[in-house]
C-alpha cells in the first residue's frame, strides 16, 4: 500500500517528498479537502455606454467547474476528430473548426435558459453541441449520415436544435436574423432573449448595423456578440478594421469587452447583460476577444498569415481548457485524478461518435425531397428539375 501512495499523492498534485507515514496523512487530507467552491478574479470588462459592469470577482461551485470542464474537453476532442475524418475525406466541402473558443459558446450557455434563443455563423460545431444536440448526431452530420441533426443534408455549417436557429453560411447574415428572432420574444411577451454571435471579419458588414438601429429603437432582448478570434480568414483584424474596439461599434447601442479564454468571465458578462435584456433594456454588444488555433476552414493550414510560434504561444498561456483546469485543482475544487477520468470518459464517446460517423448509412435519395416546407397538406408533392416529374414529400 505505501508503495503506491506516492504515485497517488503525485495524482492530485502534490509534490512533497515526506516520510514513512506521512504519506499516508498527506494523501487523506488532500483527497479529502476537496471544496464544494471557490472565488476567482477575472480580467477587467471594458464598457461602452455603461456606468456599471459585471463583478469581477466570480464564484464556481465544484459541480459547474467540473461541467464546464467536460463540456470543453468534449468540444475539443470533437472538433479534432472532425479534422482527422475532414483529412480522410469522410468529411467534405467547408468545414470550420471551434478549437481555442470554447470558453466562448460554454461560458454563455450556462449563463441564459434553454428557452433563450441562440443564432450563429458557420463555425457552429460547438454550438451545436452545446445547444443540446448529441455528440454523435454532430458528427454524423458532418459526415452526410442519415442519423445527423439534420439529417445528413446540412453538413457542417447548417445544423439545428430547438431555440437554436444555426449554423448560418451567409457572413454576418445571421445578426439581422437574430434581431427577428429578438423582435418575435418580444412580440409574444416572453422575457426570453436572443444571443446573435458573428466574428471579427462580418463586423465591417452594413446588415449589421440595420440590425442594431433596429433593435435599439424596439429595445429588442438580443444581445449582439462579437466572436473576436483576431482574424477574418486570413486578414488581421488590424489590417481590416479601422477601429479593433468592436464593442464601441454599436455606437448608442451599451457595449462590453470580454476575454473569451476565460469561461468564468465569459459566463458572468453573459449573465449579467442577460438580465439587462431580460428588464426591457436590451439590446448590447458584447465583444468576446479569443483566438482559434486552426485556420479559417481545414483548407487553410492557418500558417500563412501567423507564426506557428504565436499559436504555441497562445496555447501554452491562454488555452482556456488548461486555465480552468489550473485554476479548480489549485483551489481543491477537484483532483488531477478526477480531470484525467473525465478525459478518459470523453475520449470513449468522441471515439464512439466518429465510429458511427464513419458507418452510419447515407440517407436515401428520397430524402431530398422531404423537410422542403413546414405544415404540408396531406399528398403534396414537389417539382424535380424539369417541369413534368414530381416527388412526394414530407
Amino acid at each position: 500500500m505505501l508503495k503506491s501512495v506516492p504515485k497517488l499523492l503525485k495524482s492530485v498534485g502534490c509534490s512533497s517528498k515526506p516520510r514513512g507515514t506521512q504519506w499516508l496523512a498527506l494523501a487523506a487530507v488532500r483527497l479529502c479537502s476537496t471544496a464544494t467552491e471557490a472565488t476567482f478574479e477575472v480580467k477587467p470588462f471594458r464598457l461602452h455606454q455603461l456606468e456599471n459592469g459585471p463583478p469581477t470577482t466570480v464564484t464556481l461551485t465544484r459541480d459547474d467547474a467540473l461541467k464546464y470542464y467536460r463540456d470543453m474537453q468534449t468540444i475539443r476532442r470533437m472538433e479534432t476528430e472532425a479534422g482527422n475524418l475532414y483529412k480522410e475525406k469522410i468529411i467534405r466541402g467547408f468545414c470550420h473548426l471551434y478549437s481555442g473558443q470554447e470558453a466562448c459558446c460554454v461560458g454563455m450557455e450556462h449563463a441564459i435558459r434553454k428557452d433563450d434563443a441562440v443564432i450563429t455563423a458557420y463555425r457552429a460545431h460547438g454550438w451545436t453541441y452545446i445547444r443540446g444536440v448529441p455528440l454523435n448526431k454532430v458528427l454524423t452530420e458532418l459526415t452526410g449520415r442519415k442519423s445527423g441533426c439534420a439529417k445528413g443534408k446540412g453538413g457542417s455549417m447548417h445544423m439545428y436544435n430547438h431555440n437554436f436557429y444555426g449554423g448560418n453560411g451567409i457572413v454576418g447574415a445571421q445578426v439581422p436574423l437574430g434581431a427577428g428572432i429578438a423582435f418575435a420574444l418580444k412580440y409574444q411577451g416572453k422575457d426570453n432573449i436572443t444571443l446573435a454571435l458573428y466574428g471579427d471579419g462580418a463586423a465591417n458588414q452594413g446588415q449589421i448595423y440595420e440590425a442594431f438601429n433596429m433593435a435599439k429603437l424596439w429595445d429588442l432582448p438580443a444581445i449582439f456578440v462579437c466572436e473576436n478570434n483576431k482574424f477574418g480568414m486570413g486578414t488581421s483584424v488590424d489590417r481590416a478594421s479601422a477601429s479593433t474596439d468592436y464593442y464601441t461599434r454599436g455606437d448608442y447601442v451599451p457595449g462590453i469587452w470580454v476575454d473569451g479564454m476565460d469561461v468564468l468571465a465569459v459566463r458572468e458578462a453573459t449573465k449579467w447583460a442577460a438580465e439587462i435584456c431580460r428588464s426591457g433594456k436590451g439590446p448590447l454588444v458584447m465583444e468576446v476577444e479569443t483566438y482559434r488555433y486552426s485556420g479559417h476552414s481545414m483548407s487553410d493550414p492557418g500558417t500563412s498569415y501567423r507564426t506557428r510560434e504565436e499559436i504555441q504561444e497562445v496555447r501554452q498561456k491562454q488555452d482556456p481548457i488548461v486555465s480552468l483546469k489550473e485554476r479548480i485543482t489549485s483551489s481543491n475544487l477537484c483532483t488531477a485524478e478526477e480531470l484525467k477520468a473525465i478525459d478518459g470518459e470523453v475520449r470513449k464517446e468522441v471515439d464512439a461518435a466518429k465510429h458511427l460517423a464513419k458507418t452510419d448509412s447515407e440517407p436515401p435519395l428520397e430524402e431530398m425531397y422531404h423537410h422542403i416546407y413546414s405544415n404540408i397538406p396531406d399528398g403534396y408533392q414537389v417539382r424535380s428539375t424539369d417541369a413534368f416529374t414530381q416527388h412526394a414529400t414530407l
